[in-house]
């Protein structure tokens, strides 16, 4: 089937306690795995980028892999950019094919994040493309993407409440404590805090950075309106780990075909397994 929106998807999760898995798209392989694993639980899947995958693919392929990888799923597909730093990539975006954009302005004052956010939403409305934003800050690696520690701030579920209502966005992406890429030791989630977003928004919420998050705590968010669940670092450090375990058994193999294979198998798996925990 064509690519769809993750709005409906989206909304069902959230109104049923459990959530999607939006994976980093990052190649052919990964792209292939991801569809894989997610056909074998029978959930739809959200292929996810930031502006510098698909940079680094070019535009072009990456949509004509997206839209061939939907066409051919038995499940359906949707293509979100992660992480739109700017009007100008989200636009580029949209106008390639994407079917749902976040805007990140996060950095930003809280005002002129409102501004910039219901920009995108109204030039998204148009083509019936859901927009994710954030508010707070989500420390940690993100490709280009670099938040310290320190600089870090959970959101305000009153400032969300009116954050969501003013600008329209159709879900939400809170700081309550997950971080982007490998954790310097287990994460402590406010719960609490979640749990008041939850009451204050009514939209499905997006936690990002949960490779590395215990599947309780996992499974835990999905009472708090957590529906779409962000994994990148874990496949990238699985995908390179079978890279690196072939190649030292098989030091002058020198065939594509042969050494990507171990390593897309073991993400079919990984994806199977997280897909599996979202379902609650």
């Amino acid at each position: 089937m064509p690519l769809v929106t993750t709005k409906e998807m989206l909304e069902d999760a959230y109104k049923n306690n459990y959530a999607i898995g939006a994976f980093g798209a990052h190649n052919l392989e990964i792209i292939k795995a991801v569809i894989a694993g997610a056909e074998k639980v029978g959930a739809p899947v959200i292929l996810q980028t930031t502006s510098s995958t698909y940079k680094y693919v070019e535009m072009p392929y990456m949509i004509a892999l997206a839209k061939t990888a939907a066409e051919q799923a038995k499940v359906p597909v949707a293509l979100h950019l992660d992480h739109g730093e700017s009007y100008k990539v989200v636009m580029e975006c949209l106008r390639a094919g994407y079917t749902s954009v976040m805007i990140d302005g996060s950095s930003l004052p809280y005002e002129e994040n409102i501004i910039l956010v219901k920009k995108i939403v109204e030039a998204a409305s148009a083509l019936n493309v859901p927009v994710e934003a954030e508010l707070g800050t989500i420390s940690g690696v993100e490709d280009s993407l670099s938040v310290n520690e320190g600089t870090t701030f959970f959101t305000d579920p009153k400032e969300a409440e009116h954050f969501v209502k003013v600008t329209g966005i159709q879900s939400f992406a809170p700081a309550f404590g997950t971080a982007h890429g490998k954790y310097k030791q287990k994460p402590k989630l406010q719960f609490d805090l979640l749990q008041k977003i939850y009451r204050s928004t009514n939209v499905p919420l997006v936690m990002h950075g949960a490779s590395g998050v215990p599947e309780e705590d996992v499974r835990k968010s999905l009472n708090y309106g957590i529906a779409k669940v962000n994994f990148s670092t874990e496949l990238k450090d699985l995908f390179a780990e079978q890279l690196r375990a072939f190649f030292n058994d098989n030091p002058t193999e020198n065939d594509p075909r042969k050494y990507f294979l171990p390593a897309r198998e073991s993400l079919i798996e990984l994806v199977e397994q997280k897909v599996v925990m979202l379902q609650k």
